[in-house]
């Protein structure tokens, strides 16, 4: 039988990626732009959640968003309406963001003197907490029908998450959801983590996080 070599290429991919990510975080500092990767699984409710973000801090704030996708321009045209600078990525197929990525929809959107930008990278729970998109923060949403032991199916992308927004908070009392133990579960793993308890809906909890987000912008 012939002999063949084996090619471990998978680190040296995340090498390169980071090497790149960390040249585009210095770029966007050196802009004085923030970028926030916010991240979830399909229907936890980033959108939602992202248009109440928005209402909340574009008076104080300029933002844009860049939307990702596989297909369909949905989510860009729900946040069109609230005025600010949008721009739908198709990610053809793949199911995250790199940070080359995320540097070409930044050149596209044209985000240079903006003080907020944000990432709806592509919905689950697995590939974007993989790749790290040069973000300045890195932000994710766990619904509560999801289920509070998401933590321990999926640690990795709680372990790379700054924040963790826990939406949906006002049907709690529907489903079998321990706030407490999911916030230890999450704090097992990122001690460091920043919890906001939230409901989009309602819009308890929104002004905890956006306050927190416009100081961090702000660098207070």
């Amino acid at each position: 039988m012939r002999e063949f070599r084996v090619l471990e290429i998978k680190e040296s991919i995340f090498e390169d990626n980071n090497k790149d990510a960390q040249e585009l975080r210095e770029q966007l500092k050196s802009e004085n732009t923030f970028l926030l990767n916010l991240m979830s699984s399909p229907g936890a409710g980033k959108t939602t959640t992202l248009v109440k973000t928005i209402e909340s801090l574009k008076e104080r704030l300029s933002i844009a968003v860049m939307e990702a996708d596989i297909d369909s321009d949905v989510d860009a045209r729900t946040i069109s309406e609230t005025g600010v600078k949008v721009i739908q990525l198709h990610t053809g197929g793949m199911c995250h963001l790199d940070a080359d990525m995320t540097r070409q929809g930044l050149k596209g959107l044209d985000a240079k003197g903006t003080d907020l930008v944000i990432l709806e990278n592509v919905g689950n729970l697995v590939c974007p907490a993989e790749f790290d998109t040069g973000a300045t923060k890195n932000a994710m949403i766990l619904s509560v029908p999801e289920g509070d032991d998401k933590p321990l199916k999926y640690p990795l992308m709680f372990k790379v998450s700054d924040v963790l927004l826990i939406n949906k908070i006002d049907v709690m009392e529907y489903f079998d959801f321990d706030l407490d133990l999911c916030i230890e579960r999450v704090k097992k793993l990122n001690p460091n983590i920043k919890i906001f308890p939230i409901s989009a809906k309602t819009g308890e909890g929104i002004k905890e996080w956006t306050d927190w987000l416009y100081n961090e912008v702000k660098g207070e």
